[in-house]
């Protein structure tokens, strides 16, 4: 738990021993199913990205797991996989980009309703005929 005035991690970077930074598990702190579900779709629209899921690691705690992983990068130290390609993106990339079009996503959608409510109020305020 952190202390007063001391902020509290809401996001983890966890890497596997042997990985490089194309396969990345990030830990969510406070989130569920709501933004699990809507970055993974976000995210895997990145023809970048070869695999991305994540779970939530028991009902009773407010955390995800949420796994990246880019192609071009291969657990380093395995026998059948070649070297990592030195143009495999980083999978903090796409989870920046995920995050910044979910947000612009739920912009636009904020915009429309809050212009459809302006919109019916003022036909609401005008007299019948």
């Amino acid at each position: 738990m952190a202390a007063e005035g001391e902020k509290k991690c809401i996001l983890e970077m966890v890497q596997a021993d042997g990985s490089d930074e194309g396969s990345v598990t990030f830990v969510m702190h406070d989130e569920d199913h709501t933004l699990g579900n809507s970055l993974r779709y976000m995210i895997m629209k990145d023809e970048s990205v070869e695999f991305c899921g994540y779970t939530i690691t028991h009902p009773s705690e407010s955390k995800i797991n949420f796994r990246i992983q880019t192609r071009g990068h291969f657990l380093t130290g395995t026998c059948c996989s070649p070297p990592p390609s030195p143009d495999g993106t980083p999978a903090v990339e796409p989870l920046r980009r995920g995050l910044t079009e979910l947000r612009d996503v739920c912009q636009h959608v904020l915009n429309t309703f809050e212009a459809n409510v302006k919109e019916f109020k003022e036909k609401q305020e005008q007299p019948m005929e």
